[in-house]
């Protein structure tokens, strides 16, 4: 069978948590045949769905890792990545997008469009992802997915249409009505797999009509000859396949969004969304990648999704299982054969290539090949996320994906000192895994501290250190990541001088520091006359870049800060690089003093949604943590509240929430920004710093 690249589709799936996004998938891969038999994500069964593969996400409903699979829909081939939508793990959502040409926007049709709805919408326009939406849960009370349709344009600022409307909503939804060819569809047999097709009910004639109107109005837009249809034979007699290929063409220039509706649970609207897929997502050939020419300066250059140039493949998650290091990789130009070698551009290392496999979430099949366009997984690649294989001498890099700051941090030490070592090959492997997710030692404690983005996210980390190495760990209290940052310019002039026999140590340094909003840092010269030699001009930037990783309040690094030197001194003999170092560090401090410094916290951007009835006290519990309420609003008895609230505040913060609100509430939150912290509590952080020194000290 010869491989058309035109029948591949790249696609992710990607919501807020809890909309539905490994339901659908599983519907999907039973609808293509790929499973036999659908279990649930909370299903009784204990089974849990095949694309959360790991013990924890059955436990705890909810996806970890981004899963990959490959189905079939009427000779379509689909690679599938099932991504997930807690905000903790946003790094598999951003290298899932980075390698995918198409996604499905999946939105809950009670509560519309969410926190993490609008942050997954950001990392699809940053990598100019073309998207369909499908609302999903119709089946819910409360049920609105024209509400939800008019969010999309209202939130997140999307062109969005209906292609579908809903046959009956909440306990009466049966089926759904494509506006395009104007037809019902029932979904019938056990699993709704039998796909009946009927004349629209007679009650639903004139909205499907008025609906379907507005739908060519918007796609007429992206074609002319749709437009003159319309213009002369009315909006009823036009060619369904010029609609299509109309809505196809604005989809892909990201300026139109089809929605679709449904309920994944209910097994009721998958079939035509698994058509709009193949309709209107991109193949592989319709999306423009670009590699960098390592050889010439990394100037772009367009990559073609064919097999007989050089191979260029991104190697996007890595996943370390009992068989060693898996790495999944995007086939972009020339495709990878069995025996193959290629070059990591990165390390600069050739490897052959050995086992090539296909995954379907945790099970794999071994292949031969992977085509252009192709996602699949290499076995035994020593690499890092992110790294580029080439092939036929090519040097070229894939630009990098985006990856968040962590934002919280916990020390961690084995129970039994033996587990050492156990502890170290995970942490090794969990941080080659995970960007985000990140190690080192506190040289001044000694202590072990990971970050991540969240408590979810680290306690997800610390239960797989248990099952997966056998390694029991304690875990203090998480840290919080603050800063130090000055607010008022502030002069410095520091003359370091150390004689002992021999040539000495001199280098004075002098000019002021003042607060920067925009940067972390900048260093300016202004030396006029040769005051400081030009060799240890960079000296000085090097001593005022240590000085700024321990601020004196708190120990905390310093950031937002521009340093200015305009003159000095040196000695012939006993100037030097370090003596000018030490000089710019004493420098810091003795203006870092006169600058009245302040401690900042890491502020969080915190959405709060349960019943109206529990609203007051949702409010309560932002009051009692420092948070300001930015706006709330009532929907179908649901309030949200929207927030911000320092990150220190908010630990444990689930557990207090479910219990004021007999368990109906969910947060979610992001970090937003850094902002002052209280003077009593900056008193209290000092107040603990001096007295952990003092221990230190003895």
């Amino acid at each position: 069978m010869s491989f058309d690249i035109t029948k591949v589709r790249n696609i992710g799936i990607s919501a807020h948590i809890d909309s539905g996004k490994t339901t659908l998938s599983e519907r999907i891969l039973f609808y293509c045949n790929k499973i036999h038999q659908i279990h649930e994500v909370h299903g009784k069964d204990g089974v849990g769905a095949v694309m959360d593969s790991m013990d924890l996400e059955r436990e705890r409903g909810i996806t970890i890792q981004s899963a990959a699979t490959q189905v079939n829909w009427k000779g379509t081939t689909i690679n599938l990545i099932d991504t997930p939508g807690h905000v903790d793990f946003t790094v598999e959502v951003e290298r899932s997008l980075r390698v995918l040409d198409g996604a499905i926007l999946v939105l809950c049709a009670v509560a519309g469009v969410q926190s993490q709805s609008i942050t997954v919408d950001r990392q699809l326009k940053r990598y100019h992802v073309p998207r369909i939406a499908f609302v999903n849960k119709c089946d819910r009370q409360g049920a609105n997915p024209l509400r939800v349709c008019n969010q999309l344009r209202d939130k997140l600022g999307l062109n969005s249409h209906m292609v579908e409307l809903p046959i009956g909503l909440e306990d009466k939804l049966q089926g759904v009505v494509d506006l395009i060819a104007m037809k019902a569809y029932y979904f019938e047999g056990h699993d709704g797999e039998e796909v009946r097709v009927a004349e629209i009910p007679a009650d639903m004639i004139d909205d499907a009509k008025a609906k379907r109107e507005e739908l060519l109005d918007a796609a007429s837009m992206f074609d002319d000859s749709l437009m003159e249809d319309i213009m002369e034979n009315g909006y009823d007699d036009v060619d369904q396949k010029k609609i299509i290929a109309a809505i196809r063409k604005g989809t892909l220039s990201e300026q139109f969004v089809a929605v679709f509706c449904g309920s994944a649970h209910m097994n009721k609207g998958i079939q035509p969304l698994l058509d709009g897929v193949e309709r209107y997502l991109p193949n592989p050939t319709e999306v423009h990648n670009y590699g960098l020419d390592l050889d010439n300066n990394e100037t772009q250059v367009e990559l073609f999704n064919v097999a007989d140039k050089p191979c260029v493949a991104l190697a996007f998650k890595l996943d370390d299982g009992q068989y060693g290091q898996l790495t999944y990789v995007r086939i972009y130009q020339g495709k990878i054969v069995k025996g193959d070698e290629l070059f990591n551009t990165r390390s600069q290392h050739k490897f052959k290539v050995g086992r090539i496999v296909r995954m379907n979430a945790a099970a794999m099949e071994d292949i031969n090949e992977g085509e252009p366009g192709d996602i699949i997984a290499l076995f035994g690649v020593d690499c890092a996320s992110g790294d580029t294989f080439c092939g036929g001498g090519l040097n070229y890099a894939m630009t990098s994906m985006f990856v968040p700051n962590p934002v919280i941090s916990e020390a961690i030490e084995p129970v039994n000192k033996s587990d050492a070592a156990n502890m170290a090959k995970a942490l090794n492997r969990f941080t080659k895994e995970d960007p985000t997710f990140q190690t080192y030692v506190d040289p001044e404690s000694n202590q072990t501290i990971i970050k991540g983005m969240g408590e979810l996210h680290l306690a997800v980390y610390v239960e797989r250190m248990k099952r997966e190495y056998k390694c029991e760990v304690k875990v203090a209290p998480p840290e919080v990541a603050y800063r130090e940052t000055i607010t008022q310019r502030s002069d410095f002039n520091y003359t370091h001088k150390k004689q002992t026999g021999g040539s000495g140590q001199y280098g004075r340094v002098a000019g002021f520091m003042e607060p920067l909003s925009e940067k972390e840092y900048e260093f300016v010269d202004s030396i006029k006359g040769g005051a400081i030699p030009n060799e240890y001009i960079p000296s000085c930037d090097k001593g005022f870049r240590k000085a700024m990783e321990k601020g004196s309040l708190i120990g905390a690094p310093v950031v937002n800060v521009r340093m200015t030197i305009n003159d000095g001194q040196y000695h012939p003999v006993d100037s030097s690089d370090i003596a000018f170092q030490t000089a710019a560090i004493g420098a810091f401090r003795e203006g870092y003093g006169k600058a009245k410094p302040v401690i900042l916290e890491p502020i969080m951007k915190v959405q709060i949604s349960g019943p109206t009835e529990f609203q007051g006290n949702m409010f309560g519990l932002i009051n009692q943590r420092r948070g300001v309420i930015i706006d709330s609003s009532d929907e179908n008895n649901t309030s949200t509240v929207n927030a911000e609230v320092p990150l220190s505040e908010m630990f444990g913060f689930s557990t207090i929430l479910r219990s004021s609100t007999q368990g109906k509430a969910e947060f979610t939150m992001e970090f937003e920004k850094y902002g002052k912290v209280p003077n009593a509590v900056a008193d209290d952080l000092m107040k603990k710093y001096e007295e952990k020194r003092k221990a230190q000290a003895k």
